[in-house]
């Protein structure tokens, strides 16, 4: 399916920004799957409306959409999780782009918030338009005003999906710290590429048919992931999820990438910060 062609929208975006395409492609290759292990109808959605050469910009495998899917069900499972906790809680998205993640998990009762590039912001409001519980705000992360958006009134759960690689580490700590000491007893999500992987992309060795991966200057390995407490005294926790299930030989390795050093170690990771409640609280 290709969409009516007089229907379909275009997207023009590059760089960092253009990102947001080639993951949702991953996805979308993913759930077209009769035995895909993410199941997003939104996404395909989406690819069937775009005007935009996504397999001959990006290319197709099977086994890199499988591995993003896996990736997108552990931030799947961590905003599902507080839901379940706090149903009324926020929602907060960093860099959020085209993901689906709302059609995904959403309970009909959190609040939502979205915060990206402006180029960003207006391609997934005339793609997504947000509902009444929906917010998007056209800002860089790295500028904390869009915190002043968020309810104090309600638990905050935020999602940097996709993000922290492309900024500079000094921005990664300022960033993280900064969350921190503005959500007292909230949390952060985020993921990581290993440092070998980001060396590639600072090298422009990270190519796919016409596509080169944008650089990316921050990288963690899995192994490192304590080291995030250091950005500030307010990082009470930090916990790694792991990706469940598998399919295939991907299904078959998995367990090993994740036991046995050095896969184990320098893996791409997903990874929790729990901050400390308000003085007073735990």
């Amino acid at each position: 399916m290709t969409g009516d062609q007089s229907t379909r929208v275009g997207a023009e975006l590059e760089a960092v920004p253009e990102t947001a395409l080639w993951t949702l492609y991953q996805r979308a290759v993913e759930a077209r799957r009769p035995d895909a292990v993410l199941l997003d109808p939104k996404a395909v959605e989406l690819v069937d409306r775009i005007d935009f050469p996504f397999a001959e910009r990006f290319g197709t495998s099977a086994t890199q959409a499988q591995l993003q899917a896996l990736r997108v069900r552990c931030f799947d499972r961590e905003v599902a999780d507080f839901l379940l906790r706090e149903p009324r809680g926020t929602v907060v998205c960093l860099g959020e782009g085209l993901e689906t993640q709302f059609w995904r998990v959403d309970n009909g009762r959190a609040r939502w918030l979205t915060v990206d590039l402006p180029e960003a912001v207006a391609l997934r409001e005339r793609l997504l338009p947000p509902g009444p519980r929906q917010r998007y705000l056209a800002a860089d992360a790295n500028e904390f005003g869009w915190a002043d958006e968020v309810p104090r009134d309600r638990d905050v759960l935020v999602t940097a999906q996709g993000l922290l690689m492309y900024l500079r580490p000094p921005q990664v700590r300022a960033l993280i710290a900064g969350c921190a000491e503005r959500f007292p007893g909230g949390s952060l999500v985020l993921d990581a590429v290993p440092r070998w992987f980001g060396r590639l992309t600072v090298s422009g060795r990270v190519r796919s048919r016409g596509y080169q991966a944008p650089p990316m200057p921050w990288a963690m390995d899995a192994a490192e992931r304590t080291k995030l407490r250091t950005a500030s005294e307010a990082v009470a926790a930090v916990r790694d999820v792991r990706p469940i299930g598998g399919r295939g030989l991907v299904g078959a390795l998995l367990p090993l990438a994740l036991a046995v050093p050095p896969l184990s170690t320098h893996r791409p990771s997903v990874t929790v910060l729990e901050f400390a409640g308000r003085t007073g609280q735990p």
